[in-house]
């Protein structure tokens, strides 16, 4: 164990001699595994903020979403419908952490103030309790009021920029009823959110009830049921097990796993109350696309970057062993066995690798800081893949596991086989000189 250790400080010794001729290998490598991290943590980044986002605007990792296909404003659930869904999640074990019910109102909504009107995508109808964990996400321009009561509304900030409206302010709110003619309502400005993207954009947020009655559906009545996992990934499974419970007590439609099904199975609802069940994965299924477009070109320079590690090590090793081979013939020859020479080789190689891994870290933290503080506003609806206006990346410990692996194994690979070589080399070779 004491050979263990000396050979150890050897190593280091040696290490911080030829720090020079590493040089180029450790600048390669820092530059390469700094490009492979921010690559994978910026695309990591972009899919949480996606999830995020989309999160908060279907409200649920599985949404039952109710489509009556006798009313104009077709998303509800009746109170028939709502039991049944509630009783088949539980015997389901779909255990969800947080339960959302909302009422939906899409198109066709118009929200005035001192003269001007502006026409909402969505407005939700919200419960503001059981979504309190949903509203703390959100970024507001001003501290909000309490969100309690069914006279307050938020507004996008967008929204209330084109009315010319501040907290505190009363709007009145326009929408259409189930059956399709107009109803109003007048309510006072309780926050602003700042979402630009098209998801958060044209939206106003009013309590539940309050859109139950300016709808005309029951106070207890509602357009989807969300239920927000502890294990977001296993909510393909949980959807299954939940349709399989719902089959025959209510109209259910079939389970859909894209955008293109879900259009094909709403045009096909039977008349009266339907219930389908989504994922975000159905929603988001057209994004998707441009996110595996993402990660082609991302796992394309990953493998570049591999690339350049495994030839500027190979080359770089090789060389450095050919100028030393004099040097190594004179530690054989004062009694040290191939295998200390080995030790003390591979020790300067893992120390080259720790070395440039933590530098190569700290500079994709500084390339993910950088990316942060750019505006992406030139690119239409690229919010949806920011957080709070910002640009994140993401260091997954899985990510950054495999990502620390497979550059160092790369180098110890490239390292191993010439270190063998030169360790095994007769004395007489290495004291000549001659090429490993």
């Amino acid at each position: 164990m004491e050979k263990f250790f000396v050979l150890l400080k050897l190593g280091l010794k040696y290490l911080y001699r030829y720090r020079r001729r590493y040089g180029f290998l450790i600048a390669a490598l820092i530059f390469c595994f700094a490009v492979v991290t921010f690559i994978t943590s910026l695309r990591d980044g972009m899919y949480d903020s996606l999830y995020h986002n989309a999160q908060s605007h279907y409200a649920g990792d599985i949404i039952a979403m109710g489509y009556n296909s006798g009313f104009v404003q077709s998303h509800h659930l009746g109170q028939g419908e709502i039991t049944a869904i509630l009783t088949a999640a539980q015997a389901a074990g779909i255990n969800p952490r947080y339960t959302v019910m909302r009422t939906l109102h899409f198109e066709n909504g118009v929200v005035h103030f001192n003269g001007i009107a502006v026409p909402l995508r969505h407005i939700i109808g919200s419960d503001w309790d059981a979504e309190a964990h949903l509203f703390s996400r959100k970024t507001f321009e001003q501290p909000p009021a309490p969100f309690a009561g069914d006279d307050g509304i938020i507004l996008s900030a967008p929204t209330a920029q084109i009315l010319g409206a501040r907290m505190g302010d009363s709007v009145i709110l326009e929408t259409e009823t189930k059956w399709g003619q107009r109803n109003t309502g007048v309510f006072v400005v309780t926050a602003i959110a700042r979402d630009a993207s098209f998801f958060g954009f044209y939206k106003a947020y009013i309590s539940r009830v309050s859109l139950n009655r300016l709808m005309l559906f029951d106070d207890n009545e509602a357009s989807t049921i969300g239920f927000f996992l502890h294990d977001p990934g296993r909510a393909g499974q949980k959807r299954q097990r939940l349709h399989q419970e719902l089959a025959g007590q209510v109209q259910l439609l079939p389970l859909v796993y894209d955008r293109e099904e879900f259009a094909r199975a709403r045009r096909d609802l039977a008349d009266g109350a339907n219930v389908a069940l989504y994922t975000l994965a159905v929603y988001l299924s057209e994004v998707a696309d441009m996110l595996n477009a993402v990660n082609v070109i991302a796992y394309f320079l990953y493998g570049m970057m591999l690339l350049i590690i495994l030839v500027s090590a190979a080359v770089t090793y090789r060389l450095i062993l050919h100028e030393r081979t004099r040097e190594l013939g004179t530690m054989r020859a004062i009694g040290f066995y191939g295998a200390d020479l080995r030790l003390v080789l591979w020790v300067e190689v893992i120390g080259v690798g720790i070395f440039s891994l933590l530098a190569g870290f700290a500079l994709a933290g500084v390339l993910g800081w950088g990316v942060s503080l750019l505006s992406f506003a030139w690119f239409p609806s690229f919010e949806i893949f920011m957080r709070d206006g910002r640009l994140m990346a993401l260091y997954l410990p899985g990510t950054t596991l495999a990502n620390v692996v497979s550059v160092f194994l790369l180098l110890v690979v490239v390292t191993l086989f010439p270190s063998l070589r030169a360790s095994r080399k007769s004395l007489p070779g290495l004291l000549s000189g001659e090429p490993l």
